[in-house]
């Protein structure tokens, strides 16, 4: 049984000493700690408790760590997933984090990088804990014929609904909220991805190709403009 006082984390990984690596480190630093090393005792052991934080292994027997990423977010859970990988490829990256993953990190890593990017999910987290919402404030933000469900994560343009991921919808929400303000590549990677995020920028510019394909391509008008040189902003055609 779990130590409810304490912040727990799931250590989901085959090298048995590499877990039991995680174990001790992660016990000194107070956290509580459960393991499976294959991907269907994980999906069981979520299932049956609540976590914290999950640290996942792409590389698994049973299930692989992306298809258990994607049937932890298919329950709806919000609970931070930090990839663990010896994979280094922008694809695999891209893949992980579009599923809803918090952050990554690639084998073999140092323990002091691994224990701050924990501590920097868990106090986003925290951060990110919802208040109760006002019923009269307007959930919807609109630019131009876009509008957006800060709370549903809805969004439309010309009245036709958009279907977006989990990090396409956060850059677009964090366009409309500065919206015809030039913003650079190290601004939105901040904002979006976390200042704890150390990956190549060019990601940025990987979401926003995609975001342009849904919001931008068959459409009247472009809102998505690059500025070169510096980065994006979301304004009117001129």
């Amino acid at each position: 049984m779990l130590n409810l006082s304490k912040e727990s984390i799931l250590i989901v990984e085959d090298e048995e000493k590499i877990v039991r690596l995680l174990e001790i480190e992660l016990e000194y630093e107070g956290y509580e700690t459960g393991k499976a090393m294959d991907g269907i005792d994980a999906f069981d052991m979520f299932l049956s408790q609540k976590w914290d934080l999950i640290l996942l292994d792409i590389m698994l027997p049973g299930m692989s760590g992306i298809e258990l990423l994607r049937r932890i977010r298919g329950k709806n859970s919000t609970v931070p997933i930090i990839l663990l990988t010896a994979k280094d490829s922008i694809e695999d990256k891209v893949s992980g984090l579009d599923l809803g993953a918090s952050d990554y990190i690639t084998k073999p890593f140092r323990m002091e990088e691994l224990l701050a990017r924990i501590r920097a999910v868990l106090r986003m987290r925290q951060a990110t804990i919802p208040v109760p919402p006002n019923p009269i404030e307007d959930e919807w933000l609109q630019f131009s014929d876009l509008r957006v469900n800060d709370k549903t994560r809805e969004v439309v343009r010309s009245n036709l609904d958009v279907s977006l991921t989990p990090k396409e919808y956060d850059l677009l929400l964090y366009l409309v909220k500065n919206k015809r303000q030039v913003l650079d590549r190290g601004q939105i990677l901040e904002a979006v991805w976390g200042y704890e995020y150390h990956g190549d920028t060019k990601i940025v510019d990987v979401y926003i190709r995609y975001l342009r394909k849904k919001i931008d391509v068959g459409f009247d008008t472009a809102l998505i403009h690059t500025v070169r040189g510096v980065g994006y902003v979301l304004k009117e055609a001129t």
